[in-house]
């Protein structure tokens, strides 16, 4: 951390309040110190003193953020800078204080910009990790990583639509960690599981006596997840009586106990999702209108795995990584032949099928590649394609997709692994290699798929 002023009694009373286990401090108290320590070094995060940028032509707050880009940067000013400071918040400064503030509200402003930083690293590693290891490349699945990321800090509902197996949970589990109610309950429902009186029990909770069995009171979920996000599954198998008063939550933020004449407030982020077409279920009676208005605020529609099989490597790299460490075993991948296999396959049960396959292999195989025999019948039994039997006969001129990814493998091979290189000699850009590769099942170093 860098702490910036030319009134030296201040910075070091305000170093001796940041100077905590994981803050280390530098200070400096002219333009010259600033030039040379955030010249020299990047800083998380820089208080500076906007005294010194009357010292010279330097612009100390672009400055900063040049050398430090992800620099949490407070700015202190006396009235007669405030244009300044506004001008070095509108160039990406996180916050500005009056020179008045005593040390300790500064020292409360730096622990907010730590834990912003924090919590943006998450951000940053959880979207790098929920796109290259869930979503694939495709540019559907760009597409829901981008409606993601823009909804998720917001409190707006969110409906995700797709078919069973699509992951659907995952993505709302992923829009909770990437909101500001990280840090509170994340409960999931599943609608079409309870009967419609269990339902509402489970959801809103009951007083002792309101039903036959209820011998106590029972906090509902919808509690339990209070300043947290709520998931409900399968939304469209919703009884119509339960889903006016999911409706009045919707709108005010109140629940009632089965048995209660009394509401309770409570704070809540509704995702909900359904495998069904709900459009149509309101045209049937099914589902009531104005609540799917309220639920289809934002829509994301997750395609099914066939739609995005360049995730598949890094879909099977994860579960034989997760079953490896379940099941006690050192699975490395897949040989050649499993790897086609699954390639070919159409996955009706999407993502939650390809995780019990993977599961099974993994228990099946006696060795450290999983073979085709280790795979379950329905996925052996696929007819293998046209490119597999063309390569397979020794087929004297195979089709160009057989020789292209032979191609590639072999160039891969030839440059250890290095993708850049790789795609400078195959003459394509780095992204189409790395389409291919997903398209192919191809690791960096030109094998199969990867553990």
């Amino acid at each position: 951390m860098l702490v910036a002023s030319p009134d030296i009694p201040y910075a070091a009373t305000l170093a001796d309040f940041l100077d905590r286990p994981g803050y280390a401090i530098e200070r400096c108290h002219d333009t010259k110190g600033v030039l040379r320590l955030a010249g020299r070094r990047s800083f998380d995060i820089a208080v500076l003193d906007l005294d010194l940028a009357e010292e010279g032509d330097v612009d100390l707050v672009s400055f900063v953020l040049q050398r430090s880009p992800e620099c949490q940067l407070i700015l202190l000013f006396d009235p007669r800078l405030l244009e300044r400071a506004l001008e070095g918040i509108r160039h990406g400064a996180f916050f500005y204080l009056p020179k008045s503030c005593p040390p300790s509200d500064v020292a409360l402003v730096v622990e907010k910009a730590a834990r912003t930083r924090v919590h943006r690293e998450k951000v940053d590693q959880f979207e790098q990790t929920l796109f290259q290891e869930f979503v694939g490349g495709t540019p559907a699945m760009q597409r829901v990583v981008e409606l993601i990321t823009k909804v998720a800090p917001t409190d707006s509902t969110v409906l995700l639509l797709g078919e069973s197996g699509t992951g659907k949970e995952v993505f709302a589990n992923s829009i909770h960690r990437l909101s500001r109610r990280q840090d509170r309950p994340f409960v999931a429902i599943n609608c079409a599981a309870l009967p419609e009186a269990l339902l509402e029990s489970e959801m809103f909770g009951h007083l002792k006596g309101a039903f036959t069995g209820a011998d106590s009171d029972k906090r509902g979920l919808f509690e339990e997840a209070d300043g947290g996000t709520i998931f409900l599954d399968e939304i469209a198998d919703m009884a119509l009586v339960t889903q006016a008063k999911l409706l009045r939550v919707l709108q005010n933020g109140e629940i009632r106990p089965v048995g209660s004449s009394q509401t309770r407030r409570v704070d809540v982020r509704v995702i909900a999702a359904t495998n069904k077409d709900l459009a149509e279920a309101v045209r049937a009676n099914r589902f009531r209108e104005d609540l799917y208005f309220r639920l289809n605020v934002i829509a994301i529609r997750i395609p099914p795995l066939r739609e995005r099989m360049d995730a598949l490597p890094a879909l099977v790299g994860h579960f034989v990584a997760h079953f490896n460490a379940k099941f006690g075993r050192r699975v490395r991948g897949l040989d050649e032949d499993a790897a086609t296999l699954l390639r070919q396959y159409h996955y009706p049960g999407n993502v939650r099928e390809l995780e019990s396959i993977i599961a099974h292999a993994v228990i099946m195989t006696d060795t450290d590649l999983v073979r085709a025999r280790d795979l379950p019948d329905a996925v052996r039994q696929v007819p293998r394609g046209r490119l597999a039997l063309a390569y397979d006969s020794g087929n004297e001129t195979p089709p160009l997709a057989v020789v292209e990814e032979r191609h590639i493998r072999n160039v891969l091979r030839a440059c250890g692994g290095n993708q850049t290189v790789a795609a400078r000699k195959l003459g394509i850009s780095r992204s189409t290699l790395w389409r291919k590769m997903g398209e192919y099942g191809i690791d960096k170093d030109g094998g199969p798929l990867p553990a």
